[in-house]
């Protein structure tokens, strides 16, 4: 069966669970029923997402939740409304919302110095003696911590108590002081590491305590391990050939963190939606105390940025604030390696979406296109199908010269000379960073192959000498340089030839 063949049949499959979640209330038939049709054009027309859930909320509730396509196109296993995709940076929300919380009983202090509380850490004390949560979780910090967030989101090469020494690693940058917006996964890994020294409790219970399970989101999980065993759990992938094919580097439970580390489904991700809209009460009961979730929403630094067709002018706890057209839109997104979510609101209109693809390489803007045709919709916008008719031309247009311009850089690349002064096998052996880890080299076929933790790639040459360009997360290549016979540079930091194991680990 071919890539259309099987996403036809899942499009078949949804159109019934659509049309059945719409005649829960007759008077959002029609717009469900339209939203519907819209999503089978421009899936169809895309052919390179082969899934995607869906959400839409407004005033009085659920409008309709859905899935089309195929969860992973090795498997055909169809997409529906409790298919879990991984929600990336969209987790953010759920963080802060769960240490906000904390804070609204008095276990902790937002505005507070690190200082007052973190007690003795690796931390510089002139760091923590200026830095807050609340300036972590809004981004303007102006710290970071690389080694900690590569370490959380790709590596998985980490544990409570690396994560603790891997504090000392945190920097002041100089081109973001204090009070600067600068968008970072490093706050959130330094808050949640800092918050696990105290209390004992790693992110992942505190957001289910404090989020998941007051909230009644059953199929909302920080454990891939969990997700996979109890539900369908769609695969990230890439479009960047005719086919789709499945990511080689998919999450797993090491490297789910506190900046992007929860998988959903559109059920649940509806009933996130009705808590921002109705400020925490859902089901007839108030599940979160009046004012916290409201809270999170305020920003708490000014930006001015254009994403798409969005106006982002500021952040707050866990949540990008800007505009869409004239009306005021709560948002966030996130993507890793062939998934993409778009999580948004408009607290005006009293009305949000939810759009989970499994594609974010050549096509995952699909997914803000979803929503954006949902805005509209509601909001009646003139010549709509003429409007996204465009949207879609434009999208399809992008789709192929992403594509050529994957396969010309391939090609290009394939043709370099190796820059290396030795035979491949001279360069073979275990380097260890104190921050970053251990990275492993082999040998396969004179090629090099490199391993850090779940990562792992081959090596192609570089036009610099003694270097060799490596994609451990795909389509993101990296350059490493051997710096002499027993060490060599990536990502900014040494590693030295060793054969004993890291102390920490």
């Amino acid at each position: 069966m071919t890539f259309l063949h099987t996403l036809a049949a899942g499009l078949v499959s949804v159109s019934l669970l659509i049309a059945s979640t719409a005649q829960a209330d007759p008077s959002r038939v029609s717009e469900a029923a339209d939203i519907d049709a819209f999503i089978h054009k421009a899936v169809t027309a895309i052919d390179a997402v082969p899934g995607l859930a869906i959400a839409v909320v407004d005033g009085d509730g659920v409008v309709l939740t859905a899935g089309y396509g195929v969860a992973n196109v090795e498997t055909g296993t169809p997409v529906d409304a409790d298919t879990e995709f991984y929600i990336a940076s969209a987790t953010k929300s759920f963080t802060a919302l769960a240490i906000a919380a904390m804070a609204r009983r008095g276990e902790l202090a937002l505005d507070v110095p690190l200082s007052a509380w973190i007690g003795k850490t690796g931390l510089s004390p002139s760091l923590a003696e200026s830095v807050s949560l609340a300036d972590l979780l809004s981004h303007r910090s102006g710290l970071d911590n690389n080694p900690m967030a590569f370490r959380a989101a790709y590596s998985g090469d980490h544990s409570p108590k690396v994560m603790q020494a891997l504090v000392a690693a945190t920097v002041q940058r100089d081109d973001t002081p204090h009070g600067v917006f600068r968008y970072s996964n490093a706050g959130y890994n330094l808050a949640t590491t800092l918050l696990e020294a105290r209390t004992g409790r790693d992110w992942r219970a505190m957001v289910r305590d404090e989020v998941l399970a007051p909230a009644g989101m059953d199929h909302t999980t920080a454990w891939i391990s969990q997700a996979s065993a109890d539900h369908v759990l769609a695969a990230g992938h890439f479009g960047d050939g005719l086919t789709p094919r499945v990511s080689p580097l998919q999450k797993v439970d090491a490297t789910m963190q506190s900046a992007g580390g929860l998988v959903s489904t559109a059920h649940d991700m509806a009933r996130w939606l009705e808590l921002q809209l109705n400020d925490g009460a859902i089901d007839g009961r108030q599940v979160f105390p009046v004012g916290l979730i409201a809270s999170t929403h305020r920003p708490l630094v000014t930006q001015d940025a254009e994403f798409g067709a969005y106006h982002r002018n500021g952040y707050a706890l866990g949540w990008q604030t800007g505009q869409y057209g004239p009306d005021r839109l709560i948002h966030h997104f996130g993507n890793f390696s062939g998934s993409r979510a778009h999580v948004s609101f408009m607290p005006d209109r009293r009305l949000g979406v939810v759009v989970l693809v499994n594609e974010d390489l050549v096509a995952g803007e699909l997914a803000d296109v979803v929503a954006n045709y949902v805005y509209d919709r509601f909001a009646e916008r003139p010549e709509l199908d003429a409007v996204y008719a465009t949207e879609l031309a434009t999208l399809v247009s992008r789709r192929d010269r992403r594509r050529a311009g994957l396969a010309t850089a391939r090609a290009e690349r394939a043709k370099r000379p190796s820059s290396l002064s030795r035979p491949v096998s001279r360069y073979v052996g275990t380097y260890v960073s104190p921050t970053m880890g251990t990275l492993h080299l082999d040998e396969a076929g004179q090629q090099l192959i490199g391993r850090i933790g779940v990562l792992s790639a081959a090596a192609e040459p570089y036009t610099d000498p003694e270097s060799v360009r490596i994609e451990l997360v795909p389509f993101q290549g990296e350059v490493l340089t051997f710096d002499g016979p027993d060490s060599l540079t990536f990502e900014g930091e040494t590693f030295l030839r060793t054969d004993e194991v890291p102390v920490g680990r």
